[in-house]
């Protein structure tokens, strides 16, 4: 630990479960101990403007990165910042917001490892990557139940944005410390398999992570059936994999 906040990254695309897990983090940590900033409030354009423009919100161009690393370096030495804010329900921005980091400062968004001095801002960066067809569940229910779109606006959203997501997001992966894949079990064909989920974490060995020596002893844990540690590979690098095979509530 350190007298200045520590960052925690956390970055996947559309839906991918990043507001869910930083909700239940800082839970963790403590709600006073947390600031949470969602770089999507440094979008370049409104909705309509994107509409117009023929642009998503995926695309490095409609944000402003620049501002978003500047804003990383004021927090990590633990400086406030006047922090925009974009508003999904209405599509537009709002008056910005004065900010002071408090012990632990996690950033979730599309985008957050995009530039090598945002990257080098963080502690411990996160990568969520659930299957695609996961993915595009969460996003249905979540824009039409709290965003006014159809199933079929959605839907063909995921499409116009798939380039996208394949050029600027998904490459992210690699600058992450840990990847956390949330995944529902093969035979689980119940309706809210969506919500008890196994989960697979690859963790790499660029910063040190907790002795799972205890939890993966039968004698020590009742755990230790339903989790495996093993030897991968993920982009070609070689990682350890921790996998909790049965269901968990997320």
């Amino acid at each position: 630990m350190t007298n200045r906040p520590i960052i925690l990254g956390i970055v996947g695309d559309s839906a991918a479960g990043k507001t869910t897990l930083t909700k239940g983090i800082a839970q963790v940590l403590g709600p006073d101990e947390v600031t949470v900033i969602c770089t999507d409030d440094y979008h370049r354009y409104d909705r309509q403007q994107r509409s117009q423009m023929g642009i998503s919100a995926l695309h490095p161009d409609c944000n402003y990165l620049d501002i978003i690393q500047q804003h990383l370096g004021h927090l990590r030495t633990g400086q406030p910042i006047l922090k925009p804010i974009y508003n999904h329900n209405t599509g537009m921005f709002e008056t910005p917001e004065y900010i002071k980091p408090s012990k632990f400062v996690i950033i979730e968004g599309l985008l957050g490892y995009s530039t090598r001095g945002a990257r080098d801002c963080y502690d411990v960066k996160v990568y969520l990557a659930p299957p695609e067809t996961l993915r595009a569940q969460w996003k249905i229910k979540r824009d039409t139940r709290k965003r006014g779109y159809t199933e079929e606006q959605v839907l063909e959203q995921l499409r116009k944005r798939e380039p996208d997501s394949e050029e600027f997001i998904r490459p992210q992966r690699k600058w992450s410390d840990i990847v956390v894949s949330f995944y529902p079990p093969d035979d689980d064909t119940s309706e809210q398999s969506d919500l008890l989920l196994n989960v697979r974490l690859v963790l790499r060995p660029t910063i040190p992570h907790p002795d799972f020596t205890g939890i993966l002893n039968p004698s020590k844990s009742h755990l230790s059936s339903a989790i495996r540690l093993e030897l991968d590979r993920d982009m070609g690098k070689p990682v350890d994999v921790l996998e909790r095979t049965r269901a968990v509530t997320l």
